[in-house]
């Protein structure tokens, strides 16, 4: 198993450690991302760490993994890899988080859902309620980066290749923007701020 600083070490290598001002997909600010889609332009730094969260769920008779689009696609499918199941992954459909491409998940289906960075844990609640709503049982939630230190609460299993706490702000209290600095949005989601 990696530690914290082992997996803080690749995320820095990869590029995917960054610092500034940013808009979250949440709508949260914060003085550091994680962007982890540089992650996986390379296999040497996505193996390692999607290895980590799969080594965690690997005795829960994982049926499929699940991530959300855009940023836990790959690594719903490398986690599925490593845990030799499937993978699929979930779009907004006007604003609401759904299975499409043929995509099912079927009554007693063991899901474990995935998220690259959990920051309010938003859209892999959404992910286990559509799991729920389909009847499967999701076995837990696994994440490259929880930037909670270890607040989330899924109600299931929560395991982190790293977990920090890092700071976030509602955009009118966010100190970041009393200086000055630009705003950057690194997300995949669009926001109407």
């Amino acid at each position: 198993m990696l530690t914290q600083e082992q997996v803080i070490s690749i995320l820095k290598e990869a590029g995917a450690f960054l610092e500034g001002h940013f808009l979250l997909t949440s709508g949260r600010h914060s003085d550091r991302y994680l962007q982890c889609a540089k992650v996986f332009q390379d296999a040497r730094y996505a193996q390692p760490l999607c290895e980590q969260v799969a080594a965690h769920f690997r005795d829960c008779g994982v049926d499929v993994v699940i991530g959300p689009a855009m940023g836990a696609v790959q690594m719903a499918y490398e986690v599925a890899r490593c845990l030799s199941c499937r993978n699929f992954f979930t779009e907004r459909e006007d604003g609401a988080m759904t299975l499409r491409r043929g995509f099912a998940v079927t009554p007693g289906m063991k899901v474990l859902v995935v998220e690259d960075v959990v920051t309010t844990g938003g859209s892999a609640k959404e992910v286990i309620e559509l799991t729920r709503a389909a009847g499967g049982t999701v076995v837990g939630v696994g994440a490259i980066v929880d930037r909670t230190g270890g607040k989330m609460d899924f109600g299931v299993p929560f395991h982190a290749a790293l977990s920090m706490e890092v700071a976030s702000y509602e955009p009118e209290q966010c100190p970041i923007c009393k200086t000055g600095e630009p705003l950057v949005k690194p997300g995949s989601r669009k926001l109407s701020k």
